[in-house]
């Protein structure tokens, strides 16, 4: 018998469900006197509490505390940083259950995805750790006349936005590197997810990060948001969610000269040549857009197939999508589970006109599901080409738009027609093939005959319309931290002399 789950959850949020959740500044609770905004269950439809907009000065607070508390925070030893980032996933782990609960709660997300993303987050707070002691380090690049060598420093306060898809792990995926990094943190979680950012802050103050190092402010992207990005003191947004709210934190940040780590949206191909392996291949599509109710950036939207394999490989794939079990987020069995808000919803749902309208086919779905919450049935586009809006812009949803190719340079062309690039999969027997096409597309990273399989230290990022910058390994560091370059002379160079006689 599986364990009341949605009582777990119900029990970790019950504090801020008969008042509305405020904020986690300078190492407290603080209620928050910003206008309330709505909490729902996606579930269900029904009110699950409030959350304060952070006024202006609560923001003010946020950021000051951050500021406050970095010096202290950027001295620390990496080596005792990395032992308090340890505590935090383990604390991290002894709590999963409870976290993925509260995924399953407020983002509607199915549990048998949240009970290990959980865990990816503790993993990721394992990884960053380890390599706090060595974050500082540099490189030793000496010439004939002088010792250069470089040090890196901790860039200062900064502000962390993550989206509402699988918002505790996307937190800690950006988070962690920043604290090991030596940065201090304001955190916006997504107003529509906010309570699995409250558990995180707390569990990191319990660990022992020193007041102010992470604060977690709640509020709307119009107004906290706009603030967060245009605050002076804060140095450097991390920010994970649409490209055009990208576009916008970059403007709103122009002014102090802000740096930007942007991870966007995507309308990512999976290519499947005639010469697959088509049972892995048909898993692989099918995980890689109706996993996480198929609001994941780097889900394979796009399906291009080759057409001497078209007709039957789309037959096993329609018969695969009828099958998928949507239901209760709860429930163990459930393969999708609801979308994340009425608006999302709606979104979603009107795809299916613009579908009809350009001339593709719903070979199955298109519609929402009868019933309480936001259940939209998985979907499956066909008869569509590349000009097609469903065949370009990102749906965020359990919706997946077949487009046959010819040969390998129609795969090509089609997988890069479109303003994203950050993820493609490829599935074919011939090496030189997916070494080419690997090659050619516009994507920032590429899986062949494989679906989507985080390795923490290589680098995570798109191209195009899909985000600036990388994550992952070093590359985190890279952008949390500034470089400086220190050049010692030896003595052997002489210095041009002006001002004196010949």
């Amino acid at each position: 018998m599986q364990p009341d789950r949605r009582k777990i959850a119900m029990g970790a949020v019950a504090p801020f469900t008969n008042q509305p959740l405020g904020h986690f500044v300078d190492g407290a609770s603080v209620m928050g006197e910003g206008a309330p905004f709505p909490i729902t269950d996606p579930s269900t439809g029904a009110l699950l509490g409030e959350a304060r907009d952070a006024s202006e000065a609560e923001l003010n607070g946020a950021v000051a505390a951050a500021k406050r508390a970095f010096p202290g925070w950027a001295g620390t030893s990496g080596e005792k940083r990395k032992a308090i980032l340890h505590r935090v996933a383990d604390l991290i782990e002894a709590r999963a259950e409870e976290i993925a609960a509260v995924e399953c709660l407020d983002a509607g997300q199915a549990w048998r995805f949240m009970s290990k993303a959980a865990l990816r987050g503790a993993e990721n707070f394992r990884f960053f750790a380890d390599r706090a002691p060595a974050a500082a380090d540099g490189q030793s690049l000496p010439t004939a006349e002088h010792l250069n060598f470089t040090t890196r420093h901790p860039i200062g306060p900064v502000a962390v936005i993550t989206p509402w898809n699988t918002p505790f792990m996307l937190s800690t995926w950006k988070i962690a590197p920043a604290l090991a990094a030596g940065c201090t943190v304001v955190h916006k979680p997504a107003e529509w997810s906010p309570y699995s950012a409250r558990l995180l802050v707390e569990i990191a103050h319990e660990a022992g990060l020193p007041a102010g190092v992470f604060n977690s402010i709640n509020g709307l992207g119009e107004t906290t948001g706009r603030r967060l990005t245009e605050h002076p003191d804060i140095k450097a947004v991390a920010f994970v969610g649409e490209s055009k709210t990208g576009s916008a934190i970059m403007k709103q940040g122009a002014d102090t000269l802000k740096r930007v780590h942007f991870e966007l949206g995507g309308k990512n191909p999976v290519v499947v040549f005639d010469d697959a392996d088509l049972d892995r291949a048909l898993d692989a599509v099918v995980f890689m857009i109706y996993s996480l109710n198929g609001q994941r950036c780097t889900s394979s939207s796009r399906f291009l197939v080759q057409r001497s394999i078209h007709d039957r490989f789309v037959a096993r794939l329609a018969e695969r999508v009828r099958q998928l079990k949507v239901g209760d987020p709860f429930d163990s069995a459930t393969e999708v589970g609801p979308l994340i808000h009425e608006r999302h919803l709606a979104k979603v749902s009107g795809y299916a006109d613009v579908a009809t309208a350009d001339g593709a086919t719903i070979a199955v779905g298109g519609k929402r599901l009868d019933g309480d919450g936001y259940f939209y049935s998985p979907t499956l586009y066909t008869n569509a080409d590349i000009g097609m809006r469903i065949a370009r812009e990102e749906i965020f949803g359990p919706v997946l738009t077949v487009i046959p190719f010819e040969d390998e340079a129609d795969a090509i062309a089609k997988a890069n027609a479109v303003d994203y690039g950050l993820a493609a999969y490829i599935w074919t027997r011939d090496l030189s093939r997916a070494l080419r096409v690997s090659n050619a597309v516009e994507a920032g990273m590429v899986w062949v005959n494989s679906e989507n399989v985080r390795h923490l230290p290589a680098p995570f990022g798109g191209m195009k319309a899909s985000g600036i910058g990388r994550d992952g390994g070093d590359w985190s560091f890279d952008f949390y931290m500034e470089t400086k370059n220190v050049a010692l002379a030896t003595g052997n160079h002489k210095i041009q002399r002006l001002g004196v006689e010949a």
